[in-house]
């Protein structure tokens, strides 16, 4: 675990507020009849006024600063020329390096028209983010955080994906420790002051297999059913956590 120095710390709030508000304005602009890969430039131009750069793109070969998550594809779809449909539920992933110091954040939207059980599965994998994150100060574990996540998904029904995991972020797109979404109370990892967490539930309507595609990154449920991602930056303290990425849903 890297723990980050107040200096440190200054600078990823700096390149948190600009991450959020990339990801404000693309996500304002995911309309009927836009497709993927316009949002993709629209990040590309706001990154680029800010003086950041893309922590994704190029990142083990990723060739896009967002990742552009359709319906039942859960997290790494690639912006394409795919046209938005009212019905569709969209996550976008970004992550921006600033000063050196890289910050990470999602958010599912929906476009258009959705369906009372899409908006509920937004709502559920938001507010089990919001769950998991009374759990968060110095001395709780890593299991305290992920147990309240998955009872939370669980109570409503839906599944909480295990094949992927929150991570340490800042000086890398993804430090130690790997942070579940699912777990047992007083297990794990303890959490230290100072440590800086991409925390991210990620949700399905249905089961919580997976499958990757062809391209080699958008992972897909493996039923097909629905999908949902959000995900913030935070940094922990001896009371509780400090949002690096401010919330904009």
């Amino acid at each position: 675990m890297i723990i980050k120095s107040p200096q440190e710390l200054e600078y990823l709030h700096a390149s948190g507020k600009i991450l959020a508000h990339v990801l404000q304005t693309v996500s304002k602009q995911a309309n009927v009849g836009v497709t993927t890969m316009q949002l993709e430039k629209i990040a590309q131009a706001e990154i680029k006024k800010l003086g950041a750069t893309p922590s994704f793109q190029n990142y083990q070969g990723y060739p896009a600063a967002l990742c552009t998550s359709v319906n039942e594809q859960i997290v790494h779809g690639i912006p394409t020329e795919y046209v938005l449909r009212s019905g569709d539920i969209l996550g976008i992933d970004c992550g921006v390096w600033y000063k050196g110091f890289c910050t990470d954040m999602a958010l599912t939207v929906g476009v258009g028209k959705i369906s009372p059980e899409n908006k509920k599965l937004i709502k559920t994998t938001s507010k089990s983010l919001a769950q998991g994150l009374t759990q968060v100060k110095a001395g709780n574990r890593i299991g305290d955080y992920a147990a309240a996540v998955q009872k939370y998904v669980e109570q409503q029904g839906f599944s909480v994906i295990r094949g992927l995991v929150g991570h340490g972020v800042g000086q890398a797109v993804h430090e130690e420790p790997h942070v579940p979404n699912f777990g047992s109370p007083h297990t794990g990892g303890i959490l230290t002051e100072g440590l800086v967490l991409a925390l991210e539930p990620m949700v399905a309507v249905g089961s919580y297999e997976l499958e990757t595609l062809a391209d080699g990154w958008t992972i897909v449920m493996s039923d097909g059913s629905m999908s949902a991602h959000f995900e913030l930056t935070i940094v922990v303290t001896k009371k509780g956590y400090e949002l690096i990425t401010p919330i904009i849903w």
